[in-house]
């Protein structure tokens, strides 16, 4: 299973890579991690998503809790959150293709930032699921280069510690927390 953490730190130097080795250490493979600055200043966000059951979601929040830097820690899979992910992807854009992908950019609420000759980049931001069928897509056209953010998160509502129940698409995928 999938588990999210919203993990609030000091933003200072080796801060990550203390976050890091904690999870090496402990043998869990991250699968997503997107850190980056709050509204407070000298304190970072970081997004962090690994594969584990409960009890190893209750260790790793644990030992979370141990390292000095940490200040906070938010185990957000089951509360009411928003999931988010951004892509840029960069693919073969000829003139007959081009206005294809134009529509699946649109499909998808993404955005042409960059066209060139024999190119083209488009920005999409969403749930990984909508983001990985873009992908699908997209590589019929050939996709020259991308990369993607990774799952960021944030509780809905005032208080994050408000609710309890989240929607899932098919397979089990977390896509938005509701209501």
């Amino acid at each position: 299973m999938l588990t999210t953490f919203v993990v609030e730190v000091e933003d200072r130097p080796g801060v990550l890579n203390r976050v890091a080795s904690l999870f090496r250490r402990r043998g869990f493979n991250i699968e997503s991690l997107a850190v980056g600055h709050t509204e407070k200043p000298g304190i970072s966000r970081m997004t962090i998503v690994v594969e584990t059951d409960q009890g190893g979601a209750l260790l790793v929040e644990a030992n979370l809790y141990k390292l000095i830097p940490v200040l906070s820690v938010d185990h957000v899979t089951r509360k009411q959150s928003l999931f988010r992910e951004l892509a840029m992807i960069k693919v073969t854009a000829d003139s007959k293709t081009r206005p294809v992908l134009l529509h699946l950019a649109d499909v998808f609420r993404g955005r042409v930032v960059d066209i060139t000759k024999d190119a083209m980049v488009i920005e999409a931001t969403g749930s990984e699921h909508k983001i990985d069928k873009l992908v699908d897509l997209l590589r019929d056209y050939g996709i020259l280069e991308m990369t993607r953010t990774g799952r960021i998160a944030m509780t809905r509502g005032s208080k994050a510690e408000e609710s309890i129940a989240q929607y899932t698409e098919p397979g089990g995928e977390a896509l938005v927390q509701s209501v």
